[in-house]
């Protein structure tokens, strides 16, 4: 199935709501004068409280590599998401010391090229204005991202998920704003249909031989956890 990552969560009300909709994971902000920061501690008692079987990740911005690390397992989160414009080094050293890290690139950037010295097991594809909820031009994607499993992310909503499935094909799909009632507030019925959309537009697909293969081995699968 297409993978849902559910960002932005400041809840445990939201984190089950999305979990119960049907969301692979969770993302938790602790990016500085974000309107959806967590703090530590409360990102940590949200992911006591989850069921097994979904990927919890921690979003960072530029912070340090050590910080990142620190609070990934401070907080009992599986994964982290680098966001900005950190360094193939750095993102290498936080890959060695987490599960599952997934590298954030903004749509059309030259970065792109060195894609395997960032040791990601996931790349993620954002608009050039990452958080502004703006959906950017699909044809941006140019093959380079496609490295490895690539989740699509910048101004997804419920209307315009299935589109972005069919065009871009990602494994799988981010959001934040676009299942929102208000910044950091999760709508029921925006999750569930974005959810769906997204899952009804992939099983609609025609198979390319391009796709992955669901049975083969991935980098880490948080679902044997």
């Amino acid at each position: 199935l297409m993978f849902v990552k559910i960002c932005g969560v400041t809840t445990e009300e939201d984190a089950l709501l999305a979990v119960g909709m049907g969301a692979d994971a969770l993302g938790f902000n602790f990016v500085a004068g974000s309107s959806r920061q967590i703090r530590t501690a409360t990102a940590r008692d949200i992911v006591r409280r989850l069921p097994g079987g979904v990927l919890t990740v921690g979003v960072f911005r530029d912070e340090l590599k050590e910080r990142v690390v620190e609070v990934t397992h401070e907080a009992g989160l599986q994964a982290a998401q680098l966001h900005g414009r950190e360094s193939s080094n750095d993102s290498s050293w936080v890959a060695q010391r987490i599960p599952y890290l997934i590298k954030a690139f903004t749509a059309g950037d030259a970065a792109m090229d060195g894609l395997d010295r960032y040791s990601a097991s996931a790349v993620l594809v954002d608009a050039p204005e990452p958080g502004s909820g703006e959906v950017f031009d699909w044809s941006m994607l140019d093959g380079r991202e496609r490295g490895r499993p690539l989740i699509l992310a910048g101004g997804l909503h419920p209307k315009n998920v299935a589109q972005a499935v069919r065009i871009v094909r990602p494994w799988g799909v981010d959001v934040a704003s676009g299942v929102e009632s208000s910044p950091g507030t999760k709508d029921p019925v925006k999750v569930r249909e974005f959810i769906l959309n997204a899952r009804e537009a992939e099983a609609a697909m025609e198979p390319t031989g391009e796709e992955f293969d669901p049975d083969a081995p991935r980098p880490y699968d948080w679902r044997d956890e």
